[in-house]
């Protein structure tokens, strides 16, 4: 009996899918590859599902490529409907016989439109934007994640028309990022494989992971080099040259798809630009429990900002497929929000918690609404704030923020602003808080052992505090310059440290006498703002003429593991963010790149690398990146970069030149697509993953 029960419980799945249509219906469709069809392919309508992705329709394409799948109607499906289209005869080959090894992709969603195509671009935006949840070509996964990798898929391609997306092709990505030039490459040499086996044997082999086997299919093929992007980056674009030569007197080569890639990329990663609802100048990002992106804005988009003035910006919430949920120039305001820097964080209550720089304050909002919900001076404490950083929500629901400009740090208990108080303040160099003493505190993070890890900007060190008694404090010695600061599954603290260690004479000579300039500004006259300002121009100053940095990594008890550069990827590290398998992910300030490294957990990395070595290229990934701060993970595996500055040698004049007077500012956040492993949003603790995760 348990055998019988066993064998029926896929149809009665399959029938549980199909019962939901209420009326015959049809899906009509073409599959191409090169806008040329393919022939007697064989094509699979399936829907997702907790216990394994089920078969709804199928059917096979005619001469012309074309294809009708007849199903019932549904306006909610309960999973996500993609398509899949097996073998068949490509009009654009060699010869009549079918193309075994063709197996292409195009992720519908909870609906399907009347009129879809199946070929090379869908294949390619639905395999990087699903990347996380692609198993031996079928689709699994949380639900979420998977809602979020369907909901991207269009950005990348027309699913009706099987062309160009609209974003792929909006100014800010068609010109100012590689990535239309990739996506094209690597549909014209899937394009190239299904018209010849003989180019599938070559691509199959350029596209095996490290360790793996050779695929077998066009699918598989793909994927492999979205989950791998810099294995073999430069032999797999060496094949454009291979399927598509210039002709002898010509100057172009005759691709399906425009334009493409004249240089090898560093890695085939596929990231877009994501702008507008008040997008500028990104400080902290936050993903929320249903993967929309929240930034602290630090400018208001348009105003002639600087490093000395500046008009402060609010909030902005981003879609998890990039469409703006906030106002379109101010963002999200009021509540005290003016000029938020790094603080950002988002409670179980669906409250978004910010600080900021100009306001000297903490604020919060409706998660949902949007609406501002702290007073209209926001939580200032009576004036004994100052240049406000990094905030938290603890597991329990408490809010810790830092005070970075007066060497404070606030707690709320239970988010009461009511019942705040500040600690960590000096009095004649002494701390009143027992051994709690900060230097300019600018990120935080909670263990799993209820402690509280603050990095002091100011200086080269850690503060560790149990939650219940803060005034217990110790330190840690780290790099110089600390920014953020993570905590992975197993318990340990990474740190980006963005100045990195004193490696050579010249460099401790140079950052001798910033500190002796600023010592001197203290005894002037100068604003705290002002102050303020020439410490940034310092830092970046340091950064640029010794380009560098480094990762530090503590055990739970404190005792440092290792001082890793990334291959010398590392240059400024800011921001920093855990994956699902404990990866470790570093916004490269200036660098303008992300740098992946390994983590404790070895056996997630490709064989041979090592805790704190770089599973990215030399070069970090890039795309789209300016001068960066924090970054993100969401639960699809999407890695989101924030956009900090564009032209500080604008930005760090008093009056800049009046053409380039708004864009000290960057624009936008940037999404790499299905390259990390994906973690429950929001960040309350150490990080979770996704993987196995009922949704919330």
């Amino acid at each position: 009996m348990t055998l019988i029960l066993r064998a029926l419980i896929p149809l009665v799945l399959a029938i549980t899918a199909l019962s939901a249509y209420a009326a015959d219906q049809y899906i009509e469709g073409r599959v191409e590859s090169g806008d040329e069809p393919i022939a007697a392919a064989e094509v699979t309508l399936w829907i997702t599902a907790s216990e394994g992705p089920q078969k709804v329709a199928r059917a096979k394409s005619g001469n012309d490529g074309r294809f009708t799948l007849t199903l019932a109607d549904s306006k909610n499906p309960s999973g996500i409907l993609y398509l899949t289209a097996d073998g068949g005869v490509p009009k654009a080959g060699v010869g009549s016989k079918p193309n075994q090894a063709i197996r292409l992709l195009a992720i519908l969603g909870h609906s399907s439109p009347a009129r879809v195509t199946v070929n090379e671009l869908t294949t390619v935006a639905s395999v990087w934007t699903a990347a996380q949840f692609i198993n031996d070509g079928a689709l699994n996964g949380a639900p979420l994640g998977l809602k979020i990798a369907a909901g991207n898929v269009p950005n990348f391609v027309d699913l009706q028309t099987g062309e160009l997306g609209p974003v792929i092709q909006d100014p800010l990505n068609s010109s100012q990022t590689p990535t239309l030039a990739k996506f094209n490459t690597l549909g014209a040499l899937l394009a190239a494989c299904i018209r010849s086996p003989d180019n599938c044997a070559r691509l199959f082999e350029a596209a095996t992971p490290p360790g793996g086997p050779t695929p077998a299919n066009t699918l598989v093929a793909v994927h492999n080099i979205a989950r791998h992007p810099s294995h073999q980056a430069r032999k797999i674009f060496e094949l454009l040259d291979v399927f598509y030569p210039v002709p002898v007197g010509k100057r172009w080569r005759y691709t399906p798809y425009i334009p493409y890639l004249n240089f090898a990329p560093s890695a085939w990663t596929l990231s877009l630009v994501y702008s507008g609802g008040g997008l500028n100048s990104l400080g902290g990002i936050a993903i929320d429990r249903d993967g929309n992106m929240w930034a602290d804005d630090n400018f208001l988009v348009g105003a002639q900002s600087t490093i000395f003035e500046g008009f402060g910006g609010g909030l902005s919430k981003l879609a998890p497929n990039g469409k703006p949920l906030s106002p379109m120039t101010t963002g999200f305001r009021g509540g005290g929000i003016d000029g938020p820097g790094f603080g950002i964080a988002i409670s179980a209550d669906n409250k978004v918690w910010a600080t900021s720089l100009a306001g000297r304050n903490i604020s919060v909002f409706d998660r949902i609404t949007g609406k501002p919900l702290s007073p209209e001076n926001g939580y200032d404490f009576d004036g004994k704030l100052g240049a406000m950083q990094g905030i938290i929500v603890t597991p329990g629901g408490d809010v810790w923020a830092l005070d970075n400009g007066r060497d404070q740090i606030v707690h709320l208990p239970n988010g009461n602003a009511a019942k705040g108080r500040i600690l960590g303040r000096t009095v004649n160099g002494k701390p009143t808080d027992g051994t709690l003493k900060l230097k300019a505190p600018f990120h935080l993070a909670i263990d799993q052992q209820d402690r509280i890890w603050v990095t002091n900007s100011g200086g080269d060190t850690v503060t560790r505090f149990p939650v219940s008694n803060p005034g217990n404090a110790e330190q840690f010695k780290v790099g110089f310059a600390p920014r953020a600061i993570a905590i992975d599954s197993q318990g340990n603290a990474w740190i980006a440290n963005t100045v990195g260690h004193l490696s050579t004479k010249e460099k401790l000579a140079f950052i001798e006498a910033k500190i002796k300039a600023k010592a001197e500004r203290l005894k002037g006259k100068q604003s705290e703002a002002s102050r303020a300002a020439h410490e940034w121009i310092d830092l970046y100053e340091i950064i640029t003429k010794f380009p560098g940095g480094d990762v530090s990594l503590l055990n739970p008890e404190g005792k440092l593991l290792g001082t890793f550069d990334g291959n010398k990827s590392i240059i400024g590290a800011w921001g920093i963010a855990i994956d699902g398998n404990d990866h470790v992910w570093v916004a490269n300030s200036t660098g303008r790149s992300i740098s992946q490294l390994c983590g404790v957990r070895t056996d997630t990395c490709p064989t041979g690398v090592k805790t704190g070595q770089a599973i990215s290229p030399k070069s970090g990934y890039i795309g789209g990146l300016q001068i960066v701060t924090d970054v993100a993970i969401d639960p699809a595996g999407n890695v989101w970069v924030a956009n900090n500055w564009d032209r500080p040698d604008e930005g760090f004049k008093n009056k800049p030149d009046e053409a380039l007077s708004t864009r000290f500012g960057g624009n936008g956040a940037v999404v790499f697509f299905g390259l990390a492993a994906p973690v429950k949003t929001p960040l309350i603790g150490p990080v979770q993953s996704q993987y196995g995760l009922e949704e919330p």
